[in-house]
């Protein structure tokens, strides 16, 4: 098997450099001469690797025979048969026509809800009287300009008129803290994770054979809990802390989370702070409009006693914030393959990554309880000591400690 594909490929190898200069006759002559040398199978192996009809080598085996391998004679240019897709008309248009994006959400349609592959194309062709391979299929789609491709996440919806400046905004903000070596932190929520012996995306080494036995289906009812990764990025020292919750993302369990980075990794890193930049997405446990986020950053304030600057990202922008591409991508990439069977194993998965550029990270497992309908009442909240920025306030505001820590 092994020569045989050797083979194929030397011949074919042959047979590119020499195309161009054979004529028909000599192009049979010499793929029937390959063919003799190979002996048995030689036909089938020449016409696997030239593309050639076996009739075509048998006849040009044949000529030899005959010493008729020296005569000049050869068909006239155009002659012969025309190919079957040559011969029909129209049935470039119909295929045009069933993968033409004009055509979705046309319920009159034969391929509506159906896989647009080669051999479904064909069929459908042949269906409306056309004879086409599916091979010919594919060979005419890449000649328009097709070819395969999976859905793109790339669309943000609209675009908020002040996109542009609040991401000036934020970015002035960072550097003027960080200019000042006050700790600048990249916020949000990780997808939430079944655990248990679930499939994870992804490919990781295993004994040949032998791969890691995942449950069939992936039924909520039949996992250990889900695991809520909530995670903080120090922008300044490419660090982060992940609090893995058990209970509910709540905006509790996001500023608890952001509590314990302060308590573990950012007062023995930023002894000296008196001020604290947070840059978050808009919606979410984190998000501008929620209330009870509000609340819990003023307890955090009044309990560190460090003034709090929160920048929001504008709505459909989550991908601009920092820890998406300097964190969760490389929690996905080190757990990649892997069943978090356990939260030990999310914690420990999570623990464990690590990157050229240095990022180091810390997790530690949530086990707290976050209850859900929390009600925040308007006095709560004028008592809050809030001041929103001249520049959009709702997404840029400053909550002061209300008391020494």
């Amino acid at each position: 098997m092994k020569r045989d594909l050797e083979l194929e490929a030397t011949i074919r190898t042959k047979y590119q450099a020499l195309e161009r200069a054979l004529n028909e006759r000599a192009r049979r002559l010499w793929a029937a001469t390959e063919s003799n040398s190979i002996g048995y199978g030689g036909d089938a192996l020449v016409a696997g690797a030239t593309g050639l009809a076996r009739e075509t080598i048998r006849e040009g085996r044949e000529e030899l025979k005959r010493g008729e391998g020296g005569r000049e004679r050869q068909r006239r240019p155009g002659g012969g048969r025309k190919a079957l897709v040559v011969r029909q008309e129209g049935w470039v248009e119909a295929l045009e026509r069933l993968v033409s994006p004009t055509t979705r959400g046309d319920p009159t349609l034969p391929l509506q809800w159906t896989c647009k592959s080669t051999r479904n194309l064909a069929a459908e062709l042949g269906r409306e009287g056309y004879r086409v391979s599916y091979v010919s299929v594919g060979k005419k789609l890449h000649e328009l300009g097709y070819s395969l491709h999976a859905l793109r996440k790339n669309l943000e919806g609209a675009d908020h008129p002040d996109r542009n400046e609040q991401f000036e905004y934020i970015t002035a903000m960072v550097e003027d803290f960080q200019a000042r070596k006050q700790p600048v932190i990249s916020v949000d929520t990780k997808k939430k994770e079944l655990v248990g012996r679930f499939r994870n995306a992804g490919r990781e080494w295993q004994p040949k054979g032998r791969p890691e036995e995942v449950n069939v289906h992936d039924f909520p009812q039949e996992a250990l809990g889900k695991a809520i990764p909530y995670g903080i990025f120090d922008m300044s020292r490419n660090e982060a802390w992940v609090s893995v919750g058990r209970d509910h993302d709540t905006p509790a369990f996001a500023v608890a989370s952001i509590g314990q980075w302060w308590k573990t990794m950012g007062r023995p890193a930023y002894p000296r702070a008196t001020e604290l930049l947070i840059t978050a997405d808009a919606g979410g446990s984190n998000g501008y409009r929620t209330r009870a986020w509000k609340i819990e950053l003023q307890r955090f304030a009044d309990e560190t006693g460090l003034r709090i600057q929160v920048c929001h990202f504008p709505p459909g922008t989550s991908k601009w914030n920092k820890i998406e591409h300097r964190l969760f991508c490389h929690i996905t990439q080190n757990w990649r393959g892997k069943p978090l069977t356990s939260f030990e194993t999310v914690v420990n998965l999570i623990g464990s990554t690590r990157t050229t550029k240095g990022l180091r990270v810390k997790a530690r497992l949530d086990k707290r309880h976050y209850p859900t309908g929390v009600e925040i009442t308007k006095a709560e909240m004028k008592g809050l000591a809030l001041r929103r920025d001249d520049f959009h306030g709702d997404w840029n505001y400053v909550l002061e400690p209300r008391r020494a820590p």
